[in-house]
């Protein structure tokens, strides 16, 4: 996974992955790849979040 995925496309990519989930579109070796990727998409975006939470409070008086 890349790290300098935007979180606007990460999310947009975990919303696909979901969808597809609801929808029963993906087989058993899909679904377990696709689980890992979305992983890996929470974590960066919950990254990314954290990282720009810390940001703003240094700005923030």
């Amino acid at each position: 996974m890349e790290k300098n995925v935007k979180y606007e496309e990460a999310v947009h990519r975990l919303e696909e992955i979901v969808a597809k989930m609801e929808n029963d579109e993906y087989d058993i070796d899909e679904l377990a790849a696709n689980l890992k990727t979305a992983q890996q998409l929470i974590k960066l975006c919950r990254d990314k979040l954290t990282k720009t939470d810390a940001e703003i409070k240094k700005l923030l008086p």
